[in-house]
């Protein structure tokens, strides 16, 4: 009862109007081929208020690499004049983000596009996001119980819901699954509500299902930057990091996948506070990144599988990303990353790239993923949901349910096989 009567007084001290952050624009897909247009890329998507989609940060733009740059419309003439007397090949990616952001934002039940959609097929923002933790945790409490980890800079709460099936005599193991580390992946969150309900329908119906609840506990966090993430919704839709305010007072947030304590801040982060990809002043300098990993520390003994869902790109990676070197037991994540990759090419067409992030993308230093792994959870996963660039971060509801049945088939493929490696 407590608990609800807190969610409950979140919520009344949180109320705003969750209109469409739309920002009229283009998404142009850009190559260099040279060192020179390298130089000029990087140059570019440094100014004219573009945002970076792909790589995340400048400095990660290399010859021969598509890159996908979000341009203002305002904006557009300036950098395709640029790219054209440069001899750029590009192409335009998404003619209009305004259109598709508010396709995104569509969920009033009375709409009648929506008619046939579930709840799940659907994005919510995030009063809806904490009121479905709420009344979820109500309605299965034989199954679900929420826990409460921490707040947000802006004091919004961390909660945590905690998935089991059938009790058993000895202390059961777990696997984590956090959501939306960054503000602008809305198919994130989505997956951890998609997740659970799953769970919570299938728990004695689905074998693979109930299996993975019988043997472990599970431990979701829907949204891990819920400042980040109301800000996307409300302000600016492209948003990445999230809203804390630094000393220099001149830009806000820190990336949360750059500020745990694997390599922190060295090549592949940002020292400056204006980046997308800023560290942050120190290792878990931010409460969002510390109460994860204070929960994952006092529960280290139990947690053996750790799962981190972002988008777009369609990977599944494992440590390390922070460095290049391989992990001890790089044979048995690369062929649990390859066997899922391999189920959902089978069951779904789709196809995802595997292997360590360093190798499969680049270096990205202080990632949740590589200190869950070097804490002591040898199975350490994060998951880049569809797609492949068609629509990036405005992926539209009515691909909601096929990228999470893609993402669900590669979790149950690794669960399970974790579940048998640690009996």
């Amino acid at each position: 009862m407590k608990l609800q009567l807190l969610i409950v007084f979140v919520l009344s001290l949180d109320k705003f109007p969750e209109k469409s952050a739309a920002e009229n624009g283009k998404v142009l897909s850009i190559t260099a081929l040279t060192p020179e247009q390298v130089d000029i890329l990087r140059n570019i998507s440094s100014q004219f208020e573009t945002v970076l989609w792909q790589p995340a940060s400048p400095i990660h733009i290399t010859a021969n690499t598509e890159v996908h740059l979000y341009v203002p419309q305002e904006r557009v003439l300036d950098v395709t004049a640029q790219l054209e007397s440069n001899q750029f090949t590009h192409s335009v990616m998404l003619e209009d983000t305004e259109q598709l952001t508010e396709i995104q934002t569509r969920n009033d039940t009375k709409d009648p596009r929506l008619k046939g959609t579930s709840f799940y097929e659907r994005y919510h923002n995030l009063e809806e996001i904490y009121h479905w933790v709420n009344k979820t945790a109500t309605d299965h409490a034989n199954m679900v119980k929420v826990l409460l980890i921490g707040s947000s800079f802006e004091k919004r709460p961390l909660y945590v819901l905690k998935l089991s099936g059938r009790a058993s005599n000895t202390p059961k193991k777990a696997m984590w699954i956090d959501c939306g580390i960054h503000a602008r992946e809305w198919i994130s969150p989505a997956f951890c509500l998609w997740f659970v309900d799953n769970c919570i329908n299938y728990y004695g119906l689905n074998r693979e299902i109930t299996e993975m609840m019988d043997a472990m506990d599970i431990y979701v966090l829907p949204v891990m930057n819920p400042d980040g993430y109301r800000y996307t919704w409300t302000t600016k839709r492209m948003w990445r990091k999230n809203r804390s305010i630094h000393p220099n007072g001149v830009c806000v947030g820190v990336d949360l996948n750059r500020n745990f304590d694997a390599n922190w801040c060295t090549s592949g982060a940002s020292s400056n506070p204006c980046d997308d990809t800023y560290c942050g002043q120190y290792p878990e300098s931010e409460p969002e990144a510390q109460a994860v990993a204070n929960f994952l520390r006092s529960h280290k003994a139990t947690v053996k599988l750790y799962v981190s869902i972002h988008s777009y790109s369609q990977m599944l990676l494992f440590p390390y990303s922070c460095a290049h070197e391989l992990t001890a037991n790089h044979d048995e994540l690369n062929e649990m990353a390859q066997d899922a990759a391999n189920d959902i090419q089978r069951y779904y067409r789709s196809h995802y790239k595997f292997g360590p992030g360093s190798k499969t993308i680049y270096l990205a230093p202080g990632g949740s993923d590589d200190w869950a792994y070097n804490l002591g959870i040898n199975y350490s996963f994060t998951f880049e949901l569809q797609d492949r660039g068609r629509y990036g971060f405005l992926l539209p509801p009515n691909l909601i349910a096929n990228a999470c049945k893609e993402a669900l088939l590669a979790l149950k493929s690794i669960s399970l096989k974790v579940i048998k490696r640690i009996q």
